[in-house]
C-alpha cells in the first residue's frame, strides 16, 4: 500500500503554485495601469460583498474575536483599501523631474509570499492581495493551519473576481497542504522575490532569516498614557472600544494604561463606570499565571476570548457585565505578566508621579516587548505630544484615538493596513503601514547634466578664486590709498 509523504507533497504543491504565480506575474507586468486598476476594483467589491460570510467563517473556525467586528475589518481591507489606492500610480512612469532630468519607473517585485495569521485571517488576505495586485505582483499565501478554511474561502472569492476582470490564473493562490516545510519552501524558493510576513515572532524571524527579502512585523505591546489634560471619559471610552474590538486581537491595541497619581481615582472610577473590572490582587496573580506561560509567551487559549471565558479558564470570578479585565502592575518583564502583549480584553494598570516618569516607563515597557510598534497618548498638551514623539521607540504614536483602529488607519490618516512595520528598532525592514508603494521597486532613468571637465573646473574654482583675490587685493589697496589721499586733502582745506 502506497503511503503519501505529506511533507513532500506539500513542498511540491508550493513549487507548482510558485511556477504558476511567476507565469501570471509576467503577464501582470505587461498590463496597463487601467487594467490593473480594474482588477483591483472588481476584487475589492467582491470581497466587500462577502465581508459578512467570511467574517463568520473566521470567527467560527478560529474561535477568536467577534464576527461582527471582523465584518468591519473585512470592509476596511476591501472598500477602505480601494478608496486609498484607487488613484495611486503604480505602473509605468511614476514621476518625471524635468529640471534634474530624472525619470522614475515602477517595477513590480515579482512573486510575493504572504504569511497569514489566525487572528486576522480573512481581512489580512484581502488586504495583501489588493496591495500586491495593485503593484503588479502575484501572491502565494501560506495560511495559518487554524484558519485554513476561511483563508481558502477568501482566496476563492479573490480568484473568481480577479479572473472575471482579466487577471491571469495563478496570480493569487494559497497552500492547501499546510506544513512548516511548505512555508519554508515558499519563503526560500528562488522564484519568491519578497516575503510579506504577518504573524508571531518566530514566523517573522524565519522570514528574515530565509535569505529572501522580507517585510515583517514584530509583536505589539503598546501602552496608553492618560495625561492630566485629557478628556478622561472620552479617553476611557476610546480605550474600551479599542480593547473590546474583536476581543483585542489587533496587535496595535492597548496593552497597558499609565496614569499620574493625582488622576488615578478619577480614571479608575471612569473605567468601572464604563464596564471595566479591576481584578482583586489574589485573582490577579491567578490570571497573570494563566495569560502568560512560564516561558514568557502569551497563552493561546486566551487570545480573542471574552473576559468571562478568560476568567473561567483562569479559575477566577468575573462579573457577567465585565467588558475588560484590568489588573494593577508595578514592574516590567517576564515576571510581570501584565507588562506583556495580551491579545484579549486584558489590561495592565500603572501609576506614576509625573508625565516624565510615564515617558520613561512607556519606553521600558516597549523595549521589553513591542519596540517599534505603537503607543497611544490621551492629552490636550501639544508639548507632551512633542516630547513623546521625539523619544518613544514606536513607529505610530497615536493621539486621542482608539489604538487598535488608529494603528490600522481606520480612525487616523495613516494608510489602512494589516501589516504594521516596526522599523529597525523592532527588527523590521520599514516603519510604514505597508502599502503598494512598499511592493514595487523604482527604476531611475537619469540623463547626464555635467561633463568631467565641468566637475574638474568646479573643483578647481576655489583655487582660481584665491589666485585672483591677490590681484584684486592689490587693486583694492591702491583704491583705498587714493581715497584716503582725497579725504586728507579735503581736511587740509
Amino acid at each position: 500500500m502506497f503511503l503519501e509523504d505529506k511533507d513532500l507533497v506539500s513542498i511540491q504543491e508550493v513549487r507548482n503554485l510558485i511556477r504558476e504565480a511567476k507565469r501570471a506575474q509576467e503577464q501582470l507586468a505587461e498590463m496597463s495601469q487601467e487594467q490593473i486598476d480594474t482588477i483591483v476594483k472588481v476584487v475589492a467589491k467582491a470581497c466587500y460583498d462577502e465581508r459578512e460570510r467570511l467574517a463568520k467563517m473566521a470567527a467560527e473556525e478560529t474561535g477568536f474575536g467577534r464576527w461582527e467586528d471582523k465584518v468591519i475589518k473585512n470592509a476596511l481591507a476591501s472598500k477602505g483599501i480601494l478608496e486609498e489606492i484607487k488613484d495611486m500610480k503604480t505602473v509605468g512612469i511614476l514621476r518625471e523631474d524635468k529640471e534634474n532630468k530624472v525619470t522614475e519607473v515602477a517595477v513590480p517585485v515579482g512573486v510575493i509570499a504572504g504569511l497569514i495569521p489566525s487572528t486576522n485571517p480573512t481581512s489580512t488576505v484581502i488586504y495583501k492581495a489588493l496591495i500586491a495586485l495593485k503593484a503588479g505582483n502575484s501572491i502565494v499565501f501560506s495560511p495559518h493551519p487554524n484558519a485554513l478554511k476561511s483563508i481558502e474561502a477568501t482566496v476563492e472569492v479573490i480568484k473568481r473576481a480577479a479572473k472575471s476582470a482579466g487577471c491571469p490564473d495563478g496570480a493569487v493562490s494559497a497552500i492547501h497542504r499546510v506544513s512548516i516545510q511548505a512555508t519554508n519552501e515558499l519563503m526560500k524558493h528562488n522564484d519568491t522575490n519578497l516575503i510579506l510576513a504577518t504573524g508571531g515572532t518566530a514566523m517573522v524571524k524565519a522570514a528574515y532569516s530565509s535569505g529572501t527579502p522580507a517585510i515583517g512585523v514584530g509583536p505589539g505591546n503598546g501602552p496608553a498614557f492618560i495625561e492630566r489634560t485629557a478628556d478622561v471619559p472620552k479617553a476611557v471610552r476610546q480605550i474600551m472600544d479599542s480593547k473590546t474590538f474583536d476581543n483585542g486581537v489587533i496587535c496595535a491595541s492597548e496593552q497597558s494604561i499609565i496614569v499620574e497619581e493625582d488622576m488615578k481615582a478619577t480614571v479608575v472610577a471612569e473605567f468601572k463606570k464604563q464596564g471595566a473590572y479591576f481584578v482583586p490582587a489574589e485573582d490577579a496573580k491567578k490570571l497573570g499565571a494563566f495569560i502568560i506561560l512560564p516561558s514568557g509567551a502569551m497563552n493561546p487559549k486566551m487570545v480573542g476570548k471574552t473576559p468571562q471565558v478568560i476568567g473561567k479558564l483562569a479559575g477566577i470570578h468575573v462579573p457577567e457585565n465585565a467588558r475588560v479585565l484590568i489588573a494593577e502592575e508595578t514592574g516590567v518583564g517576564k515576571q510581570h505578566p501584565y507588562s506583556m502583549e495580551k491579545l484579549a480584553p486584558v489590561l495592565g494598570f500603572y501609576t506614576v508621579k509625573t508625565w516624565e516618569e510615564a515617558c520613561k516607563l512607556s519606553m521600558k515597557i516597549l523595549h521589553h516587548e513591542g519596540a517599534g510598534h505603537t503607543m497611544a497618548i490621551h492629552t490636550n498638551d501639544e508639548n507632551i505630544v512633542r516630547e513623546f514623539a521625539l523619544k518613544k521607540p514606536v513607529s505610530r504614536l497615536l493621539i486621542n484615538t482608539p489604538a487598535a483602529l488608529g494603528g490600522v488607519g481606520a480612525t487616523t490618516g495613516l494608510f489602512p493596513s494589516f501589516t504594521l512595520g516596526c522599523g529597525a528598532v523592532g527588527g523590521s525592514a520599514t516603519s510604514d503601514n505597508i502599502s503598494p508603494e512598499n511592493l514595487y521597486n523604482v527604476r531611475r532613468v537619469a540623463y547626464g547634466t555635467l561633463e568631467l571637465s565641468d566637475i574638474r573646473q568646479n573643483e578647481g574654482a576655489p583655487t582660481v578664486a584665491k589666485e585672483s583675490t591677490v590681484e584684486q587685493v592689490a587693486d583694492e589697496d591702491k583704491l583705498v590709498e587714493l581715497l584716503v589721499q582725497r579725504v586728507l586733502a579735503k581736511l587740509d582745506k
